[in-house]
């Protein structure tokens, strides 16, 4: 449904206590320079918090405290970027939080949610002319009572890791813990910086039109898919995430085409964690993008099912690949996609590619800031071409895929008969 938002105020919230001189500029990572000054949006929805006008007052009190408390730990969040993009000036110029009155009912916006309609509940466009801009937050208040806690967080200065770490440390603020996992910073001693003249790492607005929709797979659907691509030629049987990406990359091929197009190139992208990867290991409070692509490539095939058993070993082969070793030569200046597209698919026409982001499994339903957990956590509409965005749904089981494509190749992926045999209804 189309939402009504209503923005009633708006202001910076400033850490509680001013940075330290020795902290006033926090140096990017080479990871972070290619980063796209990109946001990555997120809302946690909670049921009836503020059905007084006392409660709202309170609730807004609540967040906007602890906001502040938990800004002085991650200072670089209330600074802003530099303009030669290489650091943040740690400033404690704050970040903008907005409160919004949003007509209708809680449940009537998250019972079929449009994902470019959550996009009115995050404080800014995720792709606006305010690039120095690290973080904002939306409180949004449904005629129910019901919240929503929009935020977003600028790629530039963390991965998903780095989201999470910032949202649990604030909400154990705001839920009055005394035991903090305080962040570590310092990505740029790991992958130190590096000369990028003419290089931008901004996305160029499509000259396609795209669509952003979401797509529910249940506990009990996705054991189905990962019997579909089990077989003797695997080593072990398919992750949840390793199914899905091929079932959906297999329905995508189908739909566009792809066996018509001999010369084509078929790409799929999946974000790989490399703190795991470090020696010694990082912990997951460790900030900045600790992360790179694993990069699956071959030749076109068809979207037949049979034909994608074998696609499940090349993905994980791909992903073993980010290795500590791959780790020292990137910190060397190893840059692994220019040497993979350059090799494999130099003068061999189009490549088509499908991107994966996997948040499963991450701690996106424990977010307590005193109120209980959150009875549904979204994305939104990020506008970013062949997208997938794999999130676990409330009930752990499933997984909801947030896909973007071109408007035409939405209308037939929505329609593909086993992609409505295999979703749940909302």
């Amino acid at each position: 449904m189309k939402l009504e938002v209503e923005v009633v105020s708006k202001e910076i919230i400033h850490p509680s206590s001013p940075t330290p001189d020795r902290l006033r500029s926090y140096q990017l990572s080479f990871l972070d320079q290619v980063m796209p000054p990109v946001y990555n949006p997120w809302v946690m929805f909670y049921p009836e918090k503020c059905d007084t006008e006392a409660n709202k007052i309170k609730t807004s009190d609540q967040l906007k405290q602890s906001i502040s408390k938990a800004l002085t730990y991650f200072y670089p969040l209330a600074g802003r970027m530099s303009s030669n993009d290489m650091s943040v000036d740690c400033t404690d110029e704050g970040i903008p939080f907005l409160e919004a009155l949003i007509k209708c009912q809680l449940s009537d916006a998250i019972r079929n949610p449009v994902p470019s309609e959550l996009n009115k509940l995050l404080p800014f466009s995720l792709y606006k002319d305010h690039e120095e801009l690290l973080m904002g937050i939306q409180l949004n208040i449904f005629e129910c009572g019901g919240i929503g806690v929009g935020v977003c967080i600028s790629h530039k200065i963390g991965d998903a890791l780095s989201f999470f770490a910032f949202i649990n440390l604030w909400a154990a603020i705001a839920r009055g813990e005394k035991k903090l996992v305080a962040p570590q910073f310092g990505s740029a001693s790991l992958f130190p910086p590096r000369d990028l003249s003419g290089f931008n790492p901004s996305i160029p607005k499509p000259k396609e039109k795209l669509v952003d929709k979401r797509f529910v797979f249940s506990g009990s659907k996705i054991e189905e898919i990962k019997g579909k691509y089990t077989s003797l030629e695997n080593q072990r049987h398919p992750t949840r995430v390793e199914a899905l990406s091929t079932f959906i990359w297999s329905r995508f091929a189908a739909v566009i085409e792809v066996r018509s197009r001999p010369d084509t190139f078929c790409s799929i992208v999946h974000s790989v964690n490399l703190r795991t990867k470090m020696e010694p290991p990082l912990p997951d409070y460790y900030i900045g993008n600790i992360c790179s692509t694993a990069i699956t490539i071959f030749p076109s095939i068809d979207g037949k099912g049979e034909n994608f058993h074998n696609l499940i070993n090349k993905m994980r082969d791909a992903i073993k690949e980010l290795d500590k070793e791959f780790v020292k030569k990137l910190q060397d200046g190893y840059n692994r996609t220019e040497h993979i597209l350059g090799e494999i698919i130099a003068g061999k026409g189009e490549i088509v590619h499908l991107s994966f982001t996997s948040l499963c499994r991450l701690p996106i339903y424990e977010t307590d800031f005193g109120w209980g957990k959150p009875i549904w956590v979204s994305s939104a509409a990020r506008d970013l071409m062949n997208l997938v965005a794999l999130m676990d749904t409330a009930d752990g089981k499933g997984i909801e895929a947030w896909v973007c494509l071109k408007v035409e190749d939405m209308a037939k992926f929505e329609s593909d008969e086993e992609i409505l045999a295999s979703i749940a209804p909302n």
